[in-house]
């Protein structure tokens, strides 16, 4: 039998025919700014969700973290545990989600910081989206998003696929975490893509990048310069992160030093330029090829 080459009709740039793109407006998120976490598996995404939510927390806004990744791992260090997640609670009561109570599924962290993990299905079977979507109508029906300032989306990995992409559908405000290196810079490039095709059809927009567990910058910079993007902050690769992640704490409950001062003064500025507002971004990704070409050394 002859192997189809005929390309995949797919019309529109957000995925038209798509079960998981068209939300529904019931479930807009109003009243608080929304920003999702994106970035290479394993980059730091969590770290910097939680404690950037921290940081929104000591300045004194309400703040509410929704973990989206099956391993639930995103709210441990704000809150000490492992909590469960939506789906979990929602299977204990056969997906009747009338017999919940918000604390059933919403746990308190760090500094009054609100913390939700939204779970994930099964390995291999259904689609995140559908999750998402759970946990906002959830919170939506309990009333929590009225009397919070910040909602932010942590999300796994590097997988744009329609589902994952979903908290896209909700963020004023997408942001790329990455290393000073090829794998996550090149991670980074797709995600814009996927934003930009978002965009389209919904409010968010790209608010740029933060370099993490990184000792320079000059790859990440050289990077945005060619796309037009923006690093708007600066972790450094500190064993400080990591013994935090091991204390089960965020970095704001850290013995005091050096570099624990200046990693929190960095989240606190972090915080407030995302709180002030970021320029809307819409960089160029770079082809496969082009973007292969122009990082590293020859």
């Amino acid at each position: 039998m002859a192997l189809d080459r005929t390309p995949p009709n797919l019309r529109g740039q957000d995925g038209e025919g798509s079960v998981q793109v068209h939300q529904e407006a019931s479930m807009k998120i109003e009243g608080a700014k929304v920003f999702s976490v994106y970035g290479k598996g394993g980059i730091g995404k969590s770290t910097t969700s939680s404690n950037l939510s921290a940081a929104f927390s000591k300045l004194g806004k309400r703040v509410l973290q929704i973990g989206c990744d099956p391993k639930h791992d995103s709210t441990f260090t704000l809150t000490g545990s492992l909590v469960p997640t939506v789906i979990d609670i929602l299977k204990e009561v056969d997906f009747h989600p009338e017999e919940l109570r918000a604390e059933d599924f919403v746990f308190e962290g760090f500094n009054g910081v609100k913390c939700v993990e939204a779970g994930g299905p099964p390995a291999g079977t259904g689609c995140g989206g559908y999750v998402v979507g759970q946990t906002v109508k959830l919170l939506k029906q309990h009333h929590l998003l009225e009397d919070t300032d910040v909602v932010i989306f942590d999300v796994l990995g590097d997988v744009v696929c329609g589902g994952f992409a979903a908290p896209l559908q909700h963020a004023d405000r997408a942001l790329i975490v990455t290393a000073n290196d090829f794998d996550s810079i090149y991670a980074m490039n797709r995600i814009i893509a996927a934003v930009q095709a978002k965009s389209n059809n919904y409010k968010v927009r790209l608010a740029g990048c933060v370099a993490n567990r990184s000792k320079d910058t000059d790859e990440v910079d050289r990077y945005c310069k060619t796309v037009g993007f923006n690093r708007i902050a600066h972790m450094p690769d500190l064993d400080a992160i990591r013994r935090s992640r091991l204390k089960k704490k965020t970095l704001f409950e850290m013995d005091l030093d050096d570099d624990i001062a200046a990693v929190q003064k960095e989240y606190i500025r972090l915080a407030e330029t995302l709180w002030n507002g970021t320029e809307p971004l819409a960089p160029a990704p770079l082809p496969d090829r082009e973007i292969f070409e122009l990082l590293g050394f020859d």
